[in-house]
């Protein structure tokens, strides 16, 4: 029987193509039953599976690791301190109903854990061009680095053993940074530190953040950012701290409004800042603010200032004590901004959440989820906001094909209005 070459071709090149699939799709998806993961990791981790971590991860140069929603992922104690080295992209897509959970063993989440240490973090390489975390929960981490540890060897972040690593770390003046809808709680460190790209970060809930130091949301030169409707509780100093330190270009030029900042910088044991703090030529426009109970007002390094262009409006503030009001009184370190409320008396200007105690112990960190801070129909609070102001990322940035605009500023003060 005569047989017709160019079938035969044709049927060697499916089976290659067919094995050449196979190979791609080999590791994208590991085992959530197996061993545990380490190592290197790329591809798509599926909806609702769990995966358990045994060694430090990493995303290689020019991949990218995209993890679906509802998926879990637990640390274990196989290794010391495991980080998630990013020197590619990674993407978190969690929905409202099915966020994606870093996490560790619930044996572990203990009162003697209220501020983590149990794990790492999430450390960028300069050649990540992407993050993007939507929709997705961090919680019990900031461990120190060892000599071993790969942010050490590799020479991220701090690079030096002994230090808490943060929650996540970005370091890419050229990268994308999106953080939206998510949670970081229970962090030794900071919640976030990032050190260049452009930067969206939105709607958000960060508490238990710094045990003996440290800030919610830390920014130094190099990022464009528009950060808006966080909700930050207790942080040990800052809600926002905010400096040009490094001088990379671009300059920090950050665009913070309708923040609600609560019981910040109590429980750091010298004196810095307490609620948003400004330094070293950040230029900085804040805007619709809601601070309550904190230990300072917008504070500044009058030593090392802010950009005298940086622009301060429409800051709501309450304090439950007298010592609290005199800490946010107009000073040259504290700064005075156009149409601020601010009392001079304990208890002036109650914002009338819906369910929040006022008198909370103020260096209480133990985040209640049961509280509420939408604001009544009584509140002061509504209707004192500033609208007519320029974000960076109106228009949005583009980030794997997805488009993520920054909201629009709220006629109220504050990180929630009235249900």
């Amino acid at each position: 029987m005569k047989i017709n070459p160019f079938l035969i071709y044709s049927t060697i090149f499916l089976l290659l193509i067919a094995g050449c699939k196979k190979d791609d799709n080999s590791t994208s998806d590991p085992d959530p039953s197996g061993d545990g993961i380490s190592g290197q990791v790329s591809g798509v981790w599926a909806k609702g599976k769990t995966y358990v971590v045994t060694g430090h991860l990493e995303i290689p140069q020019g991949k990218s690791l995209t993890i679906q929603e509802g998926v879990k992922v637990v640390m274990s104690d196989s290794v010391i301190a495991p980080e998630i080295i990013i020197k590619g992209n990674l993407y978190c897509l969690g929905t409202e109903a099915n966020p994606v959970l870093f996490t560790v063993p619930d044996s572990w989440k203990t009162k003697y854990h209220l501020f983590g240490n149990l794990w790492g973090g999430m450390v960028s390489a300069p050649t990540s061009q992407e993050v993007v975390l939507q929709h997705t929960i961090l919680e019990y981490g900031g461990a120190a680095t060892t000599e071993e540890s790969p942010s050490v060897k590799t020479g991220l972040y701090k690079a030096t053993a002994g230090k808490h690593l943060p929650a996540l770390y970005y370091g890419n003046v050229n990268g994308k940074f999106v953080v939206a809808n998510s949670t970081i709680r229970n962090f030794y460190d900071d919640a976030l530190y990032v050190e260049g790209g452009k930067a969206i970060i939105t709607n958000n809930v960060f508490y238990a953040i710094g045990a003996p130091a440290d800030d919610a949301i830390n920014l130094k030169s190099g990022v464009l950012a528009d950060v808006a409707f966080n909700l930050i509780y207790s942080p040990n100093t800052s809600g926002l701290k905010l400096s040009n330190e490094g001088e990379r270009s671009p300059q920090l030029y950050v665009i913070g409004y309708n923040n609600t900042i609560i019981n910040g910088g109590w429980r750091r044991p010298t004196i810095k800042g307490g609620s948003i703090w400004v330094e070293n030529g950040v230029h900085a426009d804040l805007y619709n603010n809601l601070l309550v109970n904190d230990r300072f007002g917008i504070k500044r390094d009058k030593g090392n200032p802010e950009d005298n262009r940086s622009k301060f409006y429409n800051t709501f503030y309450y304090g439950y004590t007298q010592q609290a009001v005199d800490q946010f009184q107009p000073s040259d370190e504290i700064i005075a901004g156009i149409d601020d409320v601010i009392g001079t008396h304990a208890g002036d200007n109650d914002p009338k959440f819906v369910n929040y105690p006022l008198s909370t112990d103020l260096y209480n960190a133990d985040f209640s989820t049961t509280w509420d801070f939408h604001l009544q129909s009584a509140s002061p609070a509504l209707n004192k906001g500033k609208t007519d102001f320029t974000r960076h990322f109106a228009d949005g940035i583009v980030v794997n094909g997805v488009t993520y605009k920054s909201p629009a500023p709220a006629a109220y003060c504050g990180a929630y209005g009235m249900k």
